[in-house]
This record gives C-alpha cells, structure tokens and sequence, in this order.
C-alpha cells in the first residue's frame, strides 16, 4: 500500500474559498445540487441491493456504518442519515465542517463530521459497511492513495462507491469550458482535466485497492429540461462506479 498523501493543498484552498455557499442551489454549488438526486438515487439503490434493504421501510439503512470522504457541506450524509444511517463526513478542508455541522443542527441530524484525511481515519483503523468518494478523486494528490483508504476503511463485504469525470473532449467542453466558461456555474480553475479519470483507469485503481468492480454507470445532463439521468452506456462525462471488498 502506498503511504502517498491524498491531500491537495492548491484543489483544498479552491473549496474552501467556497465553504459558505455549499447550502445554495442557486450558487457555487449549483451543479452538485442539481445531480444530487439522480446520484443519490443510485446510491442508495446500490446500498440497499448489497445489504439487502428494503428502500420503502422507514429507515431502511439501520445499523449501516457510512463514510463520506469530501462530504463538503454534507450534501449526501444528510439524505443518508435520514434513512437510518451512522454517517461520518470527513473534509480535508476545515471551512466545510463548520457550514456541514450547523446545517445538520437546524436539520435535525445527527451526523459525525470531522477535518480529516482519508488516510488519517483508515490509520486509525476506523471500519465502515460503504464508503463514498464522490466527486473528490479528480482534486486529490494521489488517486490511488485515495482508493486504498477507503478499501482499508471498508469491511469485509463493504460497498464503495466512487463518482469522477471522464478524460473525454466532452467532458472538457462541458466541464470545463460550459459550466466554467459558458453558464458560469464554477469559478475558472475549479477543475483540471489531465486529472480526470477514464472508467477503466478507475477501475484499475480499484483492482490494485483490492476491492472487485461491480458495476458502473454514467450520468447525463439534458440542457433542455436542466435535468440529469442514469445511463447505462454513456460514460463520456460523468459516471460512477460500484466496487466491493472481498468477504
């Protein structure tokens, strides 16, 4: 395993000059509040397939350890913990966990978070049924030392879960040059496009983790009704991958 550090101190200083806008869908943020259902929905449809849970019970993930490694502002941790789950946000950015704990306290959520790393809380030993790294691995030192964390974080039969960008032309015409340049959803800069990662360089990442790929999927945007779906076979952009740790 590699003892390679996950943390970015130029991508950390980009995310916490935003801190306090994670709540507004109407701000910085914009674009991960409009994907947020589509990509939760495939979460937690994913979660309840591998634990076996049924979706339509009050609190279907009961008893469910979640990590969220780069939860931000507590996006996902909020909709998880109100389905039952024992969730931990850790942000290597200090300036998220403040806006994260409050909004949880007006929210009436109980939710662990914390500024840590990645590597930090797997040396610590801490053990979690699914860890999530969503839209994270694109801004970090080290991908495959993000990917080993969290396989060190999961346990036997544990679920990860891991959404990016692709390294595609469109995926730059639409990350970069559309929602930088054009809509001006993100400040100039936000991404860097020789980080992004094909599916099958992720899935790589994966194999060397340890932990077995089981699926993939990506996410399209349609401009016309400002609205994102699940697509089986278009990864061009963005996507995300399922991956289990052997029993």
């Amino acid at each position: 395993m590699t003892e390679a550090t996950t943390v970015d101190p130029a991508e950390i200083a980009k995310f916490e000059a935003m801190s306090a806008e994670w709540w507004d869908p109407n701000g910085t943020f914009k674009p991960l509040h409009m994907m947020n259902p589509v990509r939760l929905d495939y979460i937690t449809t994913q979660i309840a397939a591998e634990f076996d849970r049924d979706l339509e019970a009050p609190h279907p993930f009961d008893g469910l350890r979640v990590l969220d490694i780069g939860c931000g502002g507590g996006l996902l941790c909020e909709p998880l913990a109100r389905l039952g789950a024992d969730v931990v946000g850790i942000d290597a950015g200090g300036a998220a966990i403040p806006v994260a704990r409050t909004h949880a306290e007006q929210s009436g959520l109980q939710i662990d978070y914390r500024h840590t790393s990645a590597e930090s809380l797997a040396q610590a030993g801490e053990v979690f049924d699914v860890v999530l790294t969503l839209e994270v691995i694109e801004h970090v030192g080290d991908p495959l030392a993000l990917v080993e964390a969290g396989a060190r974080c999961l346990a036997p039969g544990g679920l990860h879960l891991c959404s990016t960008l692709n390294r595609t032309t469109k995926s730059f015409a639409a990350a970069i040059v559309g929602a930088e340049f054009v809509m001006r959803w993100l400040p100039t800069g936000t991404h860097d496009w020789s980080k992004f990662l094909t599916p099958d360089e992720l899935y790589e990442l994966i194999g060397k983790a340890g932990l077995t790929p089981v699926d993939r999927k990506g996410f399209r945007y349609n401009p016309l009704s400002g609205q994102w779906r699940l697509s089986d076979r278009d990864l061009s952009v963005n996507y995300i991958t399922a991956a289990v740790k052997p029993g």
